[in-house]
């Protein structure tokens, strides 16, 4: 399976601890594609269905729902916590994520 960057993969998050985020879920693949091909882990942002209007939050349309991005539980996980690749970020949703990115963890 060839992840990439801004793609949304569904995941077992669990184990987790205190307010992770649980469950299996779709994430958002935030790793550049250079490190999804060599690395056995990637970079991921768990979406949720719950709305909170958080700086950090990122509305999306996915499987014909709505769903938050959620940059503020950014993590790593290993490759085998994917169970499938599921779509693909739109253009203007991609552009969201780097923005939001960009204001929470460099600016």
């Amino acid at each position: 399976m060839e992840i990439k960057q801004y793609d949304i993969v569904l995941v077992n998050l669990d184990p987790t601890i205190g307010s992770e985020i649980r469950k299996t879920r779709p994430c958002a693949v935030i790793s550049p594609n250079e490190m999804n091909q060599f690395l056995h882990t990637i970079v991921i942002a768990p979406m949720t269905s719950q709305m909170k209007l958080f700086p950090t939050r990122i509305k999306v349309n996915h499987d014909d729902k709505i769903g938050w991005i959620v940059i503020d539980q950014i993590r790593s996980i290993d490759k085998q916590r994917v169970i499938k690749i599921l779509d693909h970020l739109t253009y203007r949703e991609i552009e969201k994520v780097k923005s939001v990115l960009k204001e929470t963890y460099v600016d």
